[in-house]
């Protein structure tokens, strides 16, 4: 039997990945529960990611994909005549306010880093990138406690199920900012 030509199958199994993970949560992933969801044989996900670890690292590629998306989107680094901290403030709650549960495991990935250091690399690379995004309207050590804020803001709203407050938010980042 000739073997079948699919160059979508790689994302589709990241794609897949990613529900079973949303919907059951890191403890429900395995090869065999993604090869389920995304309707492909068992040894198609083990020929594309050797790993569980392999999978994960190209789950958290995409999933980072998220907020870089909303921040890009936004103009806000681009508008050096814009209020940062207002804007930022607007970024973290459309992000907050979008695809929750995809929100939830972009941060259930980036923390599963603490424990799998297969993910460490990439959980670093997000924040290298994303504090040179902020440098390009604050001094670098400006940018990283922008960051460390932002992050802890969203990680007090998800793991609370607070409400996000724009304003509070907004006058947090607004102290950081020379």
């Amino acid at each position: 039997m000739p073997r079948r030509y699919d160059p979508e199958r790689r994302r589709r199994i990241i794609d897949a990945a990613i529900r079973v993970a949303g919907r059951d949560g890191l403890a429900g992933l395995s090869h065999r529960s993604v090869a389920v969801e995304a309707d492909v044989p068992l040894g198609s996900t083990t020929y594309h990611f050797a790993t569980l670890d392999d999978l994960l690292v190209a789950a958290l590629c995409q999933t980072n994909e998220g907020f870089a998306g909303v921040l890009g989107a936004s103009g806000v680094l681009r508008d050096t005549d814009g209020d940062l901290a207002t804007g930022l403030a607007r970024v973290l709650g459309q992000w907050l306010g979008g695809d929750r549960p995809g929100v939830e495991l972009e941060y259930e990935l980036y923390l599963a880093a603490l424990r799998r250091p297969a993910l460490r690399p990439v959980a670093a690379q997000w924040t290298e990138e994303t504090a040179e995004r902020l440098a390009e309207r604050v001094d670098p050590v400006t940018a990283r406690a922008l960051l460390a804020l932002m992050d802890g803001i969203c990680l007090q709203v998800l793991l609370t199920g607070g409400s996000y407050d724009e304003e509070c938010a907004r006058e947090a980042l607004a102290r950081l900012i020379p």
